[in-house]
């Protein structure tokens, strides 16, 4: 660890939806190791670096190491304090008790998403990987009147559950733990879609050393076991 926390005012952050429950558990590790509270907020990786973006007083940032290095360039996070912390693939999901599509293989998940009513993805990385996808197979017109995109915040497991999307794609992590649906699996390997969350210092962040150390808790080796637990991997 990069040093002893101060022990005082709570260690802030912010993340996307996709690490809420990771964090929320690793920072209660945390706290009764150290007696430093983190305290999380997790909203909409879209509102999450547009708030860090317009300069909001967080102490660590927790999103895709994509919408890391967009903060980086705009200077909104300490570039030299980040960690790729852990690595989480995409997976499927449709209503409790429905019919499960063949998804074993990229042809297979091709067909079942052109035999789907309405398919449903985040505005997050893996949305953005889906609709090129999508393109790369040629069916993006086609499907297009049947998309369905979760507003930023709103799980998409959430309208699986509600009927509103039969067949949806999100990160693992946010469709896990959502009553109502079952996960069918991961894309194929072919196709896999692995996205990497990374935290960094704000360059806001009035205690800087206590946000470092809590990330390179959140990097290390004692981590690993809460990110297998919420369907992740280490970095």
């Amino acid at each position: 660890m990069a040093g002893e926390p101060t022990v005082g005012r709570p260690t802030t952050g912010i993340s996307s939806m996709a690490t809420r429950n990771l964090l929320a558990e690793l920072a209660e590790r945390y706290a009764r190791q150290t007696g430093q509270r983190v305290l999380i907020e997790s909203v909409g990786g879209v509102d999450a670096a547009r708030r860090v973006t317009d300069g909001e007083s967080f102490d660590v940032v927790v999103l895709a190491s994509d919408a890391i290095e967009r903060l980086g360039a705009a200077g909104r996070i300490v570039v030299s304090i980040r960690a790729d912390i852990a690595r989480s693939p995409v997976a499927i999901a449709v209503a409790a008790g429905a019919a499960r599509p063949d998804i074993a293989s990229e042809a297979a998940l091709r067909q079942a998403i052109l035999g789907a009513r309405s398919v449903g993805y985040s505005t997050g990385p893996s949305g953005a990987h889906l609709a090129r996808l999508f393109e790369r197979w040629g069916i993006a017109a086609t499907i297009a009147p049947r998309i369905v995109k979760a507003p930023p915040g709103v799980p998409v497991g959430s309208l699986i559950a509600s009927g509103d999307v039969e067949l949806g794609f999100q990160q693992f992590s946010e469709l896990m733990h959502l009553p109502g649906i079952d996960v069918v699996g991961t894309l194929p390997a072919e196709i896999e879609i692995v996205t990497v969350f990374s935290a960094a210092v704000c360059a806001a962040s009035t205690q800087p050393h206590d946000a470092q150390a809590f990330i390179s808790y959140l990097a290390s080796a004692e981590a690993s076991s809460a990110k297998r637990a919420q369907g992740m991997e280490p970095a």
